[in-house]
């Protein structure tokens, strides 16, 4: 299966083309967002971050960073976190802003899927055990919000990416990687035990 480049800003006839188990590359502006950002977003709806997430992607990722003497950001480390801490967030996220895709690890519960399907989104996968190499697809830090509130993991880091992999695993189309591997271990998992003969 060839990789699919997605660029962001994207558009949602692209994100309704994803399906899951596609290999997908970014490119372009994506922005992390964790539990302090995913609430502050959702309670007071800032205006200052609604450009860079409308058409956007968020990550769930708390990263290392270094400060260099010219003031600049560059990432050390950008390995993706647990994304079910954003579930109770992330549709009210995908909805009022326009996010087209989140990038975490572990998956997203039903009402993100419900939410991907209303709205045209996907859950992308990143790999963890990956940081310091998904930080070198980290070319520029762009901005950052809320850093002196919420501090370096938990602040909204504006970057461009180029080349990030990920692979779909709920898409717009109802589908979720994440349902399907929790039937098929069940379905072993009984079988092992000798449940359900």
């Amino acid at each position: 299966m060839a990789v699919i480049k997605l660029s962001f800003p994207t558009t949602e006839k692209e994100i309704r083309k994803l399906n899951v188990g596609d290999e997908v590359f970014l490119t372009g502006r994506i922005i992390t967002g964790r539990d302090a950002a995913h609430k502050w977003m959702v309670d007071k709806h800032p205006k200052e971050v609604a450009e860079v997430l409308k058409n956007g992607c968020i990550y769930h990722c708390g990263p290392i960073v270094k400060k260099h003497k010219d003031g600049s950001y560059s990432f050390v480390a950008a390995g993706p976190t647990t994304s079910i801490r954003e579930e109770p967030y992330t549709p009210e996220v995908l909805r009022h802003y326009k996010v087209r895709a989140a990038i975490g690890k572990g998956g997203l519960g039903p009402g993100t899927l419900d939410a991907c399907h209303k709205y045209g989104a996907v859950y992308l996968h990143a790999i963890g055990g990956l940081a310091a190499e998904l930080a070198r697809r980290v070319k520029n830090v762009v901005d950052v919000y809320k850093l002196k509130d919420f501090g370096v993991p938990e602040a909204m880091w504006v970057l461009d990416v180029e080349d990030f992999p990920t692979v779909v695993t709920m898409d717009s189309h109802n589908n979720s990687l994440h349902k399907i591997i929790e039937a098929d271990s069940s379905k072993i998992l009984r079988k092992l035990i000798g449940v359900g003969k």
